[in-house]
């Protein structure tokens, strides 16, 4: 295997891990911890595991994308246009909730890892489009 596959493989890795525990926390803890919240928070909750479910969903398109490349099914050119884009901008990117003490500690957790995973493949991002133009 050779460096880039299994660098992409292991942030694929990573991602999935990551998507499972969020759907996990959503599925099962969720509902709990918001019991005893004003609806305020509540409503603040659900915003924010919608604010990680969109970083990762974004994150896990964009590697399927560049395993779609290392596979030979799409060409780096091809994987670099729009529609294979990082998308979800100013959501995605808003490092916002992490240190917001009122929300569940899980939720914390899950909002800093993903922020910090989709940081790392805009970045990665942008190093592959330079590649390429």
């Amino acid at each position: 295997m050779n460096g880039p596959t299994a660098f992409f493989n292991r942030l694929y890795d990573e991602t999935m891990a990551l998507l499972v525990e969020a759907r996990n926390y959503v599925a099962y803890q969720e509902a709990s911890d918001q019991r005893s919240l004003p609806p305020a928070v509540r409503l603040q909750v659900s915003y924010e595991s919608m604010r990680v479910t969109s970083r990762l969903t974004q994150v896990m398109a964009w590697l399927l994308a560049q395993k779609a490349v290392h596979a030979g099914e799409l060409t780096q050119a091809q994987a670099v246009g729009e529609e294979f884009a990082l998308s979800g901008g100013s959501v995605c990117s808003d490092p916002a909730g992490a240190d917001n003490e009122v929300l569940p500690m899980g939720l914390r957790s899950l909002l800093e890892r993903s922020h910090s995973l989709y940081m790392r493949v805009e970045r990665l991002e942008g190093m592959v489009r330079r590649n390429v133009a």
